[in-house]
């Protein structure tokens, strides 16, 4: 018979064996102060606007870089929720408290206790007894004095009950270690509320993460591989000009090479561009022809050729969006996305011929100074035009809906139009609906199950200890490993029965998430905190995609997945 205590000492010292045996490669930012520490991220960085910086830009300079100071300035305005605060999280409170949420607030009605004490970092002997939303909220403040603190000392089923308009003033609402019951009715008020939620849990070296949002529109998704759009198959009246009276010689950009080369082979073959490889390679090879000796611009044409055409066209995921009846039908219940979506569209059917506005971003290219700035100044003048008309017609939209002139402004409308390649909507599932035993993923799980090394058999066992605990009381493990190994199996063969799924549940998973008897482990649930809170940032500011929708963590295997659910 093993006490909680006792286990939760066994998982403390396999954690540190665990920590000593392996080195598990970290793929979140972790913020302290000024310095970031980032690794396994790719994303564009925006260079400081200028080497005088504000006291904010000084504290935040590296996650500025990230997402720029509007980004910042939306964190800095934002309100997280937090449901319990167990270890994993005040782990996602440290990572959205230090680059400076504007707030958060923690809804916990259980005391502290010894347990928690050894494995959250927020916590001492000291606090033992004490309300454990107040005390985290006090530790976790003193990172940050510019972040508000707040707590709330009550179960949050009495605010589902009592206050269900409480939730109204987050922006997101995260939930870590609640029952299967309360899952469920946050799931259903939160989803009615249109407030996205993230719950997850944290037991020995397990751990998942379940994101619900109903619609999120993302204008700067940050893609690894943006394509620069330069409109060398459609270049406009002033680019044509400018191209015209240019000449080419080493210090030119290499834009200006390609350009000129590109229209002699387009002339060659009955105005057709090139769009084979084998198209593509002689373009390359009449750039290399005119070469004199080594000339980096004419060498940067040539590496440029597979990368520059393209551009201005919509993609399928960007036609989606403007064929959305969200988008067509704009209404007064339309937000600022959806508005400039609809100008956007208008101005690709009429002014546009059928292209995006012109971005106006050039790449680093070798070049005398003025040759670049004049180059870039065309390609910048044609791109506040194209937003202009986009920014009247977004305008007209609003008085036509009666809705205010300063909900988009236009610097709103310069950024829209300067992604538009790239916007995004992501629509979510909503939580409950993995409870019904008719659940039409089902298949999918099924097939992923059956896969070596999948991960999915973690979702089951972690849904099967909440559905666990919701018919004894109690976590598995508690208080008899062996007996309570034979009940999770028998709650997961039940479940996966009802959705149809023959696989059975692996035993040493069973066994496994027994063996923790529910206690969390601190560098488990830390790097799980610290994947969440980067999803937190992404919902906060409305850049980079979140994940869609269900995340798992296997510390034993320093292995994660997601799937969609």
């Amino acid at each position: 018979m093993q006490n909680k205590k006792s286990k939760y000492r066994f998982c403390l010292q396999n954690s540190t064996e665990f920590l000593q045996s392996f080195s598990v490669r970290r793929c979140v930012v972790l913020f302290s102060g000024r310095k970031a520490l980032q690794t396994n991220i790719t994303m564009s960085s925006p260079a400081p606007k200028s080497p005088e910086l504000s006291d904010k830009s000084r504290k935040y300079d590296r996650q500025i870089r990230l997402w720029g100071e509007h980004g910042q300035t939306v964190l800095e305005n934002a309100q997280i929720c937090l449901i319990n605060a167990t270890a994993l999280g005040t782990e996602i409170l440290k990572g959205i408290v230090l680059p400076g949420i504007g707030g958060f607030t923690i809804v916990d009605h259980r005391p502290v206790t010894e347990e928690d004490v050894g494995c959250n970092f927020f916590l001492d002997l000291d606090s033992v007894g004490q309300p454990r939303a107040k005390r985290c909220m006090q530790l976790l403040q003193e990172l940050n004095p510019d972040v508000n603190g707040d707590y709330v000392d009550e179960h949050v089923e009495q605010l589902i009950d009592g206050q269900p308009d409480f939730f109204r003033s987050f922006d997101v609402v995260v939930a870590t270690s609640i029952s299967e019951r309360t899952i469920m009715r946050l799931s259903n008020v939160l989803w009615d509320q249109n407030i996205p939620l993230i719950v997850a849990r944290s037991v020995g070296f397990y751990g998942v993460a379940r994101l619900q949002l109903r619609e999120h529109c993302i204008v700067e998704t940050h893609p690894d591989n943006k394509q620069t759009d330069l409109r060398l198959e459609h270049p406009f009246e002033e680019l044509k000009k400018h191209m015209a009276e240019a000449q080419i010689t080493n210090k030119v950009p290499w834009l200006v090479v390609l350009y000129k080369v590109l229209q002699e082979w387009v002339d060659a073959h009955d105005g057709q561009y090139p769009a084979s490889y084998r198209e593509k390679s002689e373009v390359r090879e009449l750039i290399r022809s005119k070469m004199d000796g080594e000339q980096e611009n004419f060498e940067e044409a040539i590496k440029a050729v597979n990368s520059s055409f393209g551009g201005g066209k919509p993609s399928a995921a960007v036609r989606e969006i403007l064929q959305d009846d969200r988008c067509v039908n704009v209404n007064t219940e339309s937000n600022a996305f959806w508005i400039m979506a609809r100008a956007l569209k208008d101005f690709v059917d009429n002014e546009g011929n059928g292209l995006l506005p012109v971005p106006g971003v050039l790449p680093d290219m070798t070049a005398d100074t003025n040759s670049y700035i004049s180059l870039q100044t065309v390609y910048r003048n044609q791109a506040a035009h194209d937003a202009e008309i986009v920014f009247r017609r977004a305008r007209q939209l609003l008085k036509e809906l009666n809705k205010p002139n300063d909900l988009i402004t236009d610097k709103d409308v310069r950024l829209f139009c300067r992604e538009a390649a790239n916007i995004a909507v992501v629509r979510g599932t909503k939580i409950t609906d993995e409870f019904d035993k008719g659940y039409h993923r089902s298949s999918h799980i099924a097939s992923v199950l059956e896969q070596p090394n999948s991960l999915m058999g973690h979702y089951i066992v972690l849904r099967a200890l909440d559905r666990f605990q919701a018919d004894y009381g109690c976590l598995p493990g508690e208080s008899e490993a062996e007996s309570d190994t034979t009940g999770m199996k028998s709650i997961a063969a039940k479940m996966l029965s009802e959705w149809g799924i023959g696989t059975p549940l692996s035993d040493d998973l069973a066994y496994e998430i027994c063996r923790y008897g529910g206690a969390e482990i601190h560098s488990i649930s830390a790097y799980l905190g610290g994947c969440i809170a980067h999803e937190l940032i992404k919902l906060v500011t409305r850049q980079y995609r979140p994940f869609d929708n269900t995340f798992i963590y296997d510390g034993s295997t320093a292995q994660t997945e997601t799937y969609k659910l």
